[in-house]
């Protein structure tokens, strides 16, 4: 008995027979100027430290640097995003080392565009690593977040980073109105055509950001965050979260983590259609991509690809991946 007829709409497998057409069937394809790298900057100049829960990343001294970034530049690295892990700075309740001249972040910003002047230097913004409490705010005396005075120390940070040549600074803290607050202290000190502002705009209270936590020594010491970033299932929060951002002055909206959020993504990519668009595949997605490949479920390369081409066909324009110094290569291949 002959199979019956296909009805030409049903035809679809010649579309994508070859290597070459199904790369064409992608709207939008993996490129090295939408990979931005996570890296950490330590206060010992010579350091060199193992993160043994983000596997393949360490803290780094600013004093490394060179040697560090060297090589990824000539593999055409194009930005980095960097995070301040003060190891010796006395903390205090309102984070004082964030913003000091002689910390790790703005020695980094400054040591980096002397040695690379063609990377784009992205500086996260956010108090925890310096708070005594390791909050991302300032808080009242019971412990909750006083919105108005975290949103203004948030900006001061923000702004010294501008100052000392940062060319993105991307709060992460999740403090209602930063973003203004920032945006308006950029203007007022005549950068804020100078300075790009990345908000982390839908960050979630996620059970990925462990690794993370490890190696920048930002856990909280006492309670969570879950009074400041997003409930996971909080849809609707996310979209206002983000509308509200784009009301308030941000030049890049993010959303955070990824793969579990793909529909916030591509919520994003509808309510700011005219903005670019980020995503922070954060330490626990990496360390769970390096685990299972690891474990032998899956070849690595295949499925960091497959998790990175998800973020980017529900909308990114901009990865914020530690595979980043693996895609330079096999972008290249």
């Amino acid at each position: 008995m002959s199979a019956p007829s296909l009805a030409i709409s049903s035809v679809l497998q010649g579309g994508y027979a070859h290597p070459l057409s199904r790369k064409w069937q992608a709207k939008r394809s993996l490129t090295k100027e939408m990979l931005m790298y996570p890296i950490f900057i330590t206060d010992d100049p010579d350091a060199k430290v193992d993160i043994p829960s983000l596997p393949g990343q360490s803290r780094w001294g600013v004093n490394k640097l060179e040697e560090f970034l060297g090589p990824l530049v000539k593999k055409s690295l194009k930005s980095v995003i960097l995070f301040g892990v003060p190891m010796k700075c006395e903390k205090d309740e309102r984070g004082t080392p964030a913003d000091d001249p002689q910390g790790p972040v703005i020695q980094a910003i400054q040591i980096i565009r002397k040695l690379f002047p063609s990377i784009f230097i992205a500086c996260d913004v956010c108090l925890c690593e310096y708070t005594s409490h390791g909050h991302c705010g300032i808080l009242h005396e019971d412990g909750t977040i006083n919105s108005n005075p975290s949103a203004v120390r948030i900006a001061e940070v923000a702004l010294a980073y501008a100052k000392a040549g940062a060319h993105c600074v991307a709060p992460s803290d999740m403090m209602d109105g930063r973003i203004k607050a920032i945006k308006q202290a950029l203007i007022d000190n005549g950068l804020g055509n100078k300075c790009t502002l990345m908000s982390y705009s839908a960050k979630f209270a996620s059970s990925l950001y462990g690794p993370f936590r490890d190696a920048a020594g930002s856990a909280p010491s006492f309670g969570d965050r879950k009074c400041y970033q997003l409930p996971p299932n909080a849809k609707g929060l996310a979209r206002r979260a983000i509308q509200r951002d784009v009301n308030e002055g941000a030049d890049i909206i993010m959303v955070k983590p990824a793969m579990p959020y793909l529909d916030i993504i591509a919520d994003a990519a509808q309510l700011a259609p005219d903005y670019p668009l980020a995503a922070y595949q954060v330490s626990g997605e990496y360390a769970m991509v390096v685990a299972g490949a690891r474990a032998g479920v899956y070849d690595l390369k295949t499925m960091a690809f497959e998790s990175v081409e998800g973020i980017v066909r529900a909308g990114c324009t901009l990865i914020l991946t530690y595979f980043t110094p693996q895609f330079l290569d096999w972008l290249d291949e």
